[in-house]
């Protein structure tokens, strides 16, 4: 089977996309992983992407579709793909389409994670995260034990530059321009589409994604 989970910034994709995968034994694929893997191995790729990320803006469909495409072909026709961040545009979606149809498949389904923009403004602004681990906190919901710290090894965490709140509402205003025809696309389409209301506890919400995609 193959799930997309749209939604904006901060509202749970990864944490939610994670879970259906382990549950589902599907591949999680999240752009946004990809994206600072890249930025990290510094990567022409990556350095491409820097500049739109830190402005809180959508990375080129060019450089999206080529990456995704790369690791969707790594995958056999039998492996569910959970996509977490992608597609994000039309031409992005029609070029997945495209590319899934080459091997057979097709979008299954395709659920929108919603949420109050002030929760999700509160959400990101507080992430907090240690460059060393990876581990990822919040000031507001999920504080380390010594404030700034990181509880696995101690290291200084860091507040992204992207995650100040002008920012932020930029990210959520771009996300609103262009999603919304991503969702009238997959209107249109084979694929089922329902919305799920984020601003939940973690374990509601996994069980209103398991029911949308038919997981017990």
């Amino acid at each position: 089977m193959v799930v997309i989970l749209l939604g904006p910034p901060g509202v749970g994709k990864g944490t939610q996309g994670v879970l259906l995968a382990e549950v589902t034994g599907a591949r999680h694929l999240a752009t946004g992983d990809l994206l600072r893997a890249a930025r990290r191995d510094g990567t022409e790729f990556g350095r491409q992407a820097q500049g739109y990320m830190d402005r809180g803006e959508l990375v080129p469909d060019r450089l999206i579709v080529d990456l995704v495409c790369e690791v969707l072909g790594t995958l056999d026709c039998e492996t569910g793909v959970v996509f977490d961040g992608f597609p994000r545009t039309v031409p992005q979606a029609e070029a997945l389409a495209e590319a899934l149809a080459e091997a057979g498949r097709q979008v299954d389904r395709v659920i929108v994670l919603e949420a109050d923009d002030e929760l999700l403004v509160k959400r990101i602004g507080g992430r907090r995260t240690c460059s060393t681990c990876g581990a990822v906190y919040n000031v507001f919901f999920r504080p380390s034990r010594r404030e700034g710290v990181c509880d696995r090894d101690g290291t200084v965490l860091v507040h992204r530059a992207d995650d100040d709140p002008a920012t932020i509402r930029r990210r959520l205003e771009v996300y609103r321009q262009d999603t919304a025809s991503i969702v009238r696309f997959y209107e249109g389409s084979a694929a089922r589409l329902e919305r799920v209301r984020a601003n939940r506890p973690v374990a509601e919400v996994q069980d209103a994604l398991r029911e949308a995609v038919g997981t017990p």
